[in-house]
């Protein structure tokens, strides 16, 4: 680690007198008690560098050029030639006439060209835009004419949704790459016959090798990757450098509305994240562990924790783009990762599909599960199995994103998300009158420190609301105990947090409303066991519609046109009326109390 972080347990050369010594700590403790649980060896203060994200790369390359970075399917990619792949890219796009400012969307899964295309961006000090690879039509749409991205990096098997849409956004040159361009010889060969399936899925025709040629606004990822000299060596000239207050990300996320917004994050911000998550882990040493990246980059977790997280320690990162249990399964039994940073709906999956083979997790030592409440059963069984320590965590994009975590060797508390990361100062307002609560009062957890966002991207309006007196509300009720732990009372009023992954009800709602046979439609979260919570759909149905004309599989079918994945609902049930408010409003929360209340009945029953 480097020497800019204070321990709590270090001595200063030269000391104030102990009176001044004690009630500087007195006060200290006053205003963030949880610093009294931070296991040793992790600092109350941190000093964050004054530089860019990408000096975190310059300084891995220089201590560990040959330390191997990421392990993709056998393909060994050191430091030192990601760092030059890196440059490579930045390169290509300054050619295309990319420079500061200027946002680069990347709709990647976790290949190793994600990384290269992320930290090429932010080379030039254009701004990275983390799509996800699986969105629609009309969700590719929007972020791509919000963010204003001249640059689409994505994969060639999506393209067609990207054809559909593209002349009503500002993409100038859409840059195709493929899961197969870094696999092992054997596996590149291989590839292509296990497209062929996923081909028959796709209701517009693929990208053909003719279109490439004759569209130029198409280029090939490997082109621009190949060496412009004999030597390999990229020389560029970078006339305006990134500076660690400059933006670095739009990371997109969901609003009240159910729009999507871009969090601006700075160099700083993300910088910053990343050395209180690694400071958060002191058992861990450089250039010595391996984590397991399965979790999305282009979710600000996985981007944070996953890649931004290893760069800086130095390890090793497996790269997986999908998460598929017996995939992850094997390639912890082959890698042997130590650290594991994923979500409860993950570690449920793989320890079902490890059974009582132990021996498969015994080399994780440390998961810190984010984006969705951690069970403790959860905890427990997966504790038991590896040996290791699985802890919850908090955060929110606009925080780059964590904010809380459990300590990883120490006090953990059932049900709270945690203490404060070093340098984040986390409080309970009053919502209404802005008033800091006392311990144990229930209010919204407001949040601030060097890791904030600077506002939502061209959203005014929607920038200020979120912030209030210098603390930054999450949305989320919660409460402290006397100690410092925190604990979350609910989420967000109507947001669903299915799988990690956050779910608005007006988007769907609006969704199904386009839908030619439904009057009305509601959406909520309701429990499940293994996606944390899912999505369901309470539908009013116009009169004389047919039963044929809209039954669940139709609906379903519809929404899937429309909504990635995560978002269709799972559950969808036909109502006469939905409840409402005097005013017409109609009450979510006595729908999902509703379903509730019936499945308890048929549990019972049964």
């Amino acid at each position: 680690m480097s020497d800019s972080a204070v321990s709590k347990n270090t001595q200063p050369n030269e000391q104030p007198s102990m009176s001044a010594t004690v009630q500087a700590e007195a006060e200290l403790l006053a205003k963030r008690p949880w610093i009294k649980h931070y296991e040793e060896g992790v600092p109350v203060h941190l000093e964050i560098p004054d530089q860019p994200l990408t000096w975190l790369l310059d300084e891995t390359v220089r201590r560990h050029p040959d330390k191997t970075a990421f392990i993709y399917y056998g393909t060994r990619i050191s430091y030192a030639q990601f760092a030059a792949l890196a440059n490579r890219f930045a390169a290509a796009l300054q050619r295309l006439g990319i420079k500061k400012g200027d946002r680069v969307a990347i709709a990647l899964p976790n290949i190793p060209q994600y990384p290269i295309a992320f930290y090429g961006t932010l080379r030039l000090g254009a701004i990275a835009v983390p799509t996800n690879p699986l969105y629609t039509e009309r969700e590719m749409q929007h972020q791509m004419a919000d963010s204003g991205a001249r640059i689409l990096v994505m994969l060639d098997m999506f393209y067609p949704v990207v054809r559909a849409i593209r002349d009503k956004t500002a993409l100038e040159h859409i840059i195709i790459t493929s899961p197969a361009d870094f696999l092992p010889p054997l596996l590149r060969t291989l590839y292509p016959l296990s497209q062929r399936r996923e081909r028959h899925k796709q209701p517009q025709p693929p990208l053909t090798k003719d279109e490439l040629r004759s569209d130029p606004k198409l280029l090939l990822m490997s082109d621009l990757l190949k060496p412009s000299s004999a030597a390999g060596v990229e020389v560029f000239t970078v006339p305006d450098p990134p500076r660690s207050t400059d933006l670095a990300v739009l990371q997109y996320t969901g609003g009240t509305t159910g729009l999507s917004k871009g969090a601006m994050l700075t160099h700083r911000n993300l910088l910053a994240n990343a050395y209180q998550t690694r400071y958060w882990t002191p058992r861990a040493h450089d250039a010595s562990e391996t984590g397991l990246c399965v979790a999305p980059f282009f979710h600000s977790y996985g981007l944070t924790v996953g890649l931004n997280l290893g760069i800086l320690a130095a390890a090793s990162m497996v790269l997986l783009p999908q998460f598929k249990p017996r995939e992850v399964v094997n390639a912890i039994k082959r890698y042997r990762p130590t650290m594991f940073p994923g979500i409860p709906t993950m570690y449920i999956a793989i320890m079902r599909e490890a059974g009582k083979d132990s021996r498969a997790f015994q080399s994780i030592r440390y998961c810190i599960s984010g984006a969705a409440p951690l069970p403790a059963k959860v905890r427990h069984d997966f504790e038991s199995l590896s040996g290791g320590r699985l802890v919850e965590g908090y955060g929110l994009s606009e925080a780059s994103p964590v904010t809380h975590c459990n300590p990883l060797n120490g006090d953990v508390r059932e049900g709270s998300i945690g203490l404060p990361l070093p340098e984040v100062e986390a409080a309970i307002m009053d919502p209404e009158s802005g008033k800091l609560l006392p311990p144990g009062e229930i209010g919204e957890l407001v949040v601030r420190g060097p890791n904030i966002m600077q506002g939502y991207w061209n959203r005014k309006e929607e920038t200020a609301a979120i912030f209030r007196d210098g603390w930054m509300r999450t949305g989320d009720l919660g409460k402290m105990d006397e100690e410092g732990y925190f604990y979350l009372v609910e989420r967000a009023k109507d947001m669903i947090l299915a799988s990690g992954f956050n779910v608005y009800p007006r988007e769907v709602e609006e969704v199904l409303f386009r839908h030619p046979a439904i009057q009305e439609a509601a959406v909520v979260g309701v429990p499940d066991e293994y996606r944390g919570e899912t999505v369901a759909a309470f539908i009013v149905l116009k009169p004389g519609v047919a039963a044929n004309d809209a039954t669940r599989q139709e609906i379903v079918a519809f929404c899937r046109k429309e909504l990635t994945a995560y978002k269709v609902p799972k559950i969808i049930e036909f109502r006469e009326s939905l409840p409402k408010s005097l005013i017409g409003k109609v009450l979510r929360r006595e729908l999902r109390e509703q379903w509730l209340k019936q499945r308890s009945v048929s549990q019972k029953s049964n």
